[in-house]
């Protein structure tokens, strides 16, 4: 590869890596609200099976990501990624503890009460997402690279959808059950939690995988890539 594209390579690699980043820390910033996906209720192990946090809106991305990065620059590059976000979040939750104690004027928009109202369960949010996600992420490229090995870079589809069911099961179960933990949740929504987020992450996962197929058709045209070649 000449220069040229692998310098724009880096910058493409550079940009996935901010989106990764920023989908990753507004989720854990934003988990406090919830709303219903889907038009009807439907109750199960005594909760609205459809209840989900907005938090879980921009996370889907972050999987799609690593995928694409594990694909087309390798396991190296999507570890690497990984490492940036958990850096990424222990220190939003640095400013958001910062921000709590320093107090607010008495002409502020937002007062201390507000403000502690919407980001004072944040720490604790992160801190689960970040059990959660250090887990599902690593398996999820570990699970990815297994399979492209054994298919010798055919059946995308495959690895795709196998590493990111395993991997989200995981990321749901740990922060579902670390939120209940910390009495942020209570027990009594863990199952409909559960169940409700691994469906969302399941369907979204199988809507991203023609979306995947054309980012990986459109690099491969790109960098003049073979199937299984990576950047390196």
């Amino acid at each position: 590869m000449d220069s040229s594209l692998r310098a724009t390579a880096d910058r493409i690699y550079l940009f996935l890596a901010a989106l990764f980043i920023t989908s990753l820390v507004v989720s854990n910033l934003i988990f406090q609200k919830f709303f219903y996906w889907y038009p009807f209720s439907v109750r199960l192990f005594g909760s609205n099976l459809f209840e989900l946090s907005v938090g879980i809106l921009p996370y889907p991305i972050t999987f799609l990501i690593t995928d694409l990065i594990s694909e087309i620059y390798g396991k190296k590059k999507a570890n690497q990624v990984v490492t940036a976000g958990i850096f990424a979040s222990f220190f939003s939750i640095v400013i958001l503890l910062i921000a709590q104690a320093v107090p607010a004027i008495p002409a502020s928009p937002v007062d201390d009460a507000t403000f502690d109202k919407v980001f004072a369960l944040s720490p604790l949010a992160v801190l689960a997402s970040m059990l959660a996600y250090l887990f599902a992420q690593y398996i999820d490229i570990r699970i990815y690279h297994f399979w492209k090995n054994l298919t010798r870079g055919k059946m995308l589809w495959l690895r795709n959808n196998f590493s990111t069911f395993a991997s989200q099961f995981i990321d749901t179960f740990t922060v579902i059950m670390l939120l209940c933990s910390f009495d942020v949740l209570p027990w009594s929504l863990f199952w409909g939690l559960l169940v409700s987020g691994v469906l969302f992450k399941i369907l979204v996962a199988a809507l991203d995988t023609p979306l995947l197929y054309l980012l990986v058709f459109l690099f491969r045209k790109k960098f003049n890539l073979k199937e299984n070649e990576e950047i390196h």
